[in-house]
Parts: C-alpha cells; structure tokens; sequence
C-alpha cells in the first residue's frame, strides 16, 4: 500500500519520536579503534555497516559524532522514500539510488559530496542482500573519492530478529549497546576485474571481523 500525503508525514513523525524516545533506553558503550570521536573533521571517511544494523546509526551518529556532516545513501524504491525522510529529521543529506556498480550514478554524487567536504554512509548489502555480501559500488566509490572506510557494527546485549531478508535487527529497550567503530580501510587502485574482486573481499573482510552477532 502506498503512503503518502499527511499519513506518510505523520508516520515519519511518530517514527522519529519513537526512534529517539527507544534510544534514550539503551545503555550504550563505544569501541573506537577508527579514533574518530573528537577527531579533526578534515578527513571525509565513508561510513559502512550492514543493513540489518542501521537502526540505530542515525541517532549514534548525533550523539557521538556531532561535529560531522554527512549524507546517506538511500534505496531510490517507495520504502526508501519514508527512510529517506526519516533520515533527513536526523539532520542528514541523502542520496537516492543503489550500492551496486550498476547505481554508478549514485556512486558519483556521493563522490561528490565527499570531494564537497562531507563523510557518506553506505549498507553495502543493502537494500536486497545477500546479507553480509559487499556490494561492488562502495569499493568504486573509495577508490574514485580516495576517502577511508570506516567499518561500523553494533552488538545488542538482547535483541528480536525480524523474518526479512538480513534478519534485521530491533534491540530491546533496556538493553546494552556496543558500537564499535573499526580500523580504517584503505582501498586500493585496481587495474582489472581480478584485483578489484581482492579489494572487495578485503573490504567484505574487515567488515565481517568486527561482528558477533550474524
């Protein structure tokens, strides 16, 4: 069912409150090996983390990240639409489109708003998966912009698992929340398919080293 007008802008609403009145709940900690938090915003990095843990990033991303600005990377179909609004009451730029290599137009304009002095944050998984599976666009994308990837996860003390595709992931309010934020990425140049593949199972690597919880 489409939804839109004053119903979409109402569930956006409910939606925001009820994110930041959940939030508020959960006891979080952070592990930051990236030494991001507090850190000069002069370098543009590229935010990561898989799909089924984006709930949450928006609100970590204010309370911790304050001084940073920065746009995400938003499905372009009609449930991207509400998250895209939903995204935007956060403070938040989006750019609508995929994290494949076939959405390199998406690619582009996010290169773009590094190269205009803004970090990005990319689910390379998303929006249809396979879960855990780095799509080729952000390997292009660091590669054209030169930025670092900062792998980012987070871990629920206790949590519901929705039947979707990723088994997203709902913490229980009252819960503990680790945030970790990993080292960053370099991605290399690549001169042929073969090497890009190796740079994107690298990539896919350091990503997967800092989750627990699959």
């Amino acid at each position: 069912m489409k939804i839109e007008g004053w119903r979409a802008r109402w569930l956006i609403a409910f939606g925001h409150r009820l994110l930041e009145i959940w939030a508020h709940t959960l006891r979080l900690e952070v592990d930051d090996r990236a030494r991001i938090i507090g850190a000069s915003p002069n370098e543009r990095y590229i935010g990561a983390l898989w799909h089924n843990r984006l709930l949450l990033l928006p609100f970590v991303i204010k309370r911790y990240l304050p001084e940073r600005r920065g746009a995400a990377l938003i499905s372009a179909s009609r449930d991207g639409a509400l998250l895209a609004d939903l995204v935007r009451r956060f403070g938040f730029e989006v750019v609508r489109g995929s994290s494949s290599r076939k959405g390199a137009s998406a690619m582009l304009r996010l290169a773009e708003v590094i190269a205009g002095g803004k970090d990005v944050v990319i689910t390379p998984d998303g929006p249809r998966g396979p879960a855990y599976e780095l799509g080729q666009g952000i390997v292009f994308l660091a590669q054209q912009s030169g930025a670092a990837v900062v792998p980012i996860n987070m871990e629920y003390s206790s949590c519901w698992r929705l039947k979707s595709w990723d088994r997203f992931i709902l913490p229980r309010p009252f819960s503990r929340v680790r945030v970790i934020f990993g080292e960053r990425h370099r991605v290399r140049p690549t001169a042929n398919e073969e090497e890009f593949e190796r740079e994107r199972l690298r990539l896919q690597e350091a990503m997967m080293r800092i989750v627990q919880t699959r």
